[in-house]
């Protein structure tokens, strides 16, 4: 284990921190988390079926494995050379392999030669000495569920974000026994129960975050733990998922479909975009700045954490993740301390 890590312990431990999540922003959070040398685990959302991760999905018949290849990736001890090579993309020109990782055929063949996903991802997580732990939200491929404002219903990922409609609500099914209630795994419930801090995000809130919480017994670990539950807001809305949302609207998404109040902790940026900056081309998916509504979130029991999160490169807004981190860690460390107290 690298030796230029931050360790901050709660009672003789390294704090417990559970990240729940899916799309770009979680890796960046958990690789800086990693950095201080926080027990981490991460649980990914397997309700994805876009991009390669849907191919090899439907061909395949395995779980969509693109967010699971980019958090082993960030919690990898690898060299980064080994790295380059697992998070490599083929060429669109490449007729056979276009647009595949060799990542997420690493993680197909391995689901192959395993009984389930999770086993997979728990082999594969040797390999790559992971520090920490990879779980999939669940063993069984689970298609995301959609009602929009207008009433109407769909079904799919990709679906639902080039509808082209506002979501109102999403529930996950399971894409092989539709008539199934959708289930997690013990270790996923049990690291739930026993973190420290339980964090939400960053990610799309419908497709990113909540397809996690639908799932019955890893929601209800949610709302069961004793751990603070921390929401990391999203900095830009997204088209047809929280245009026009203020960071209120997040939570108050999250807590209707969690059934209560259960978010603690909210980390809010306060920084604003220069004017201009966004390439929206590029970025085509975000609309503009979330809107900050402290009222809001004050009203829910919240407390909030604002302060300068952002990072600003390649034209395009982003969480700075070792901010982010700081705030986690200190959030754990307090939570841990707490749960200390109450047992002695």
């Amino acid at each position: 284990m690298p030796t230029n890590r931050i360790v901050r312990v709660v009672k003789g431990r390294r704090p417990k921190v559970v990240v729940i999540g899916g799309g770009t922003g979680l890796p960046v959070v958990l690789n800086s988390l990693r950095n201080k040398d926080a027990d981490i685990t991460a649980i990914v959302t397997v309700a994805d079926d876009g991009g390669s991760s849907g191919i090899i999905r439907n061909y395949i018949n395995v779980v969509p494995p693109g967010d699971i290849r980019n958090v082993l990736a960030a919690l990898s001890d690898l060299p980064k050379v080994d790295l380059d090579v697992f998070q490599y993309r083929f060429n669109t020109n490449d007729d056979f392999f276009s647009g595949h990782a060799i990542g997420n055929l690493i993680i197909a063949a391995l689901s192959e030669m395993s009984p389930n996903i999770f086993d997979a991802v728990q082999e594969l997580s040797k390999m790559m000495k992971i520090d920490g732990h990879v779980y999939p939200a669940s063993n069984t491929k689970l298609t995301l569920n959609a009602e929009f404002t207008d009433g109407t219903t769909l079904a799919g990922e990709h679906e639902i974000t080039h509808s082209g409609k506002h979501v109102k609500r999403v529930w996950v099914t399971d894409s092989d026994e539709p008539d199934q209630v959708p289930k997690s795994l013990l270790p996923v419930v049990a690291s739930i129960m026993q973190a420290d801090v339980v964090v939400l995000g960053p990610g799309s809130l419908f497709t990113s975050i909540l397809p996690n919480l639908m799932i019955s017994d890893l929601g209800e670990a949610v709302r069961q733990t004793p751990a603070e539950v921390v929401y990391i807001c999203n900095i830009m809305t997204q088209i047809g998922e929280t245009e026009g949302f203020t960071d209120a609207d997040h939570v108050n998404v999250l807590n209707e479909h969690l059934g209560g109040n259960y978010i603690d902790t909210v980390l809010v940026n306060t920084r604003e975009i220069p004017e201009n900056y966004m390439d929206h081309k590029k970025y085509d998916e975000y609309v503009k700045q979330v809107t900050p509504d402290f009222k809001g979130l004050r009203d829910m029991g919240c407390r909030v954490i604002q302060d300068d999160f952002l990072s600003l490169h390649d034209k395009g807004a982003f969480h700075d993740g070792a901010r982010i981190a700081r705030e986690i860690l200190n959030l754990a460390f307090q939570s841990g301390n707490r749960k200390n107290e109450v047992r002695h």
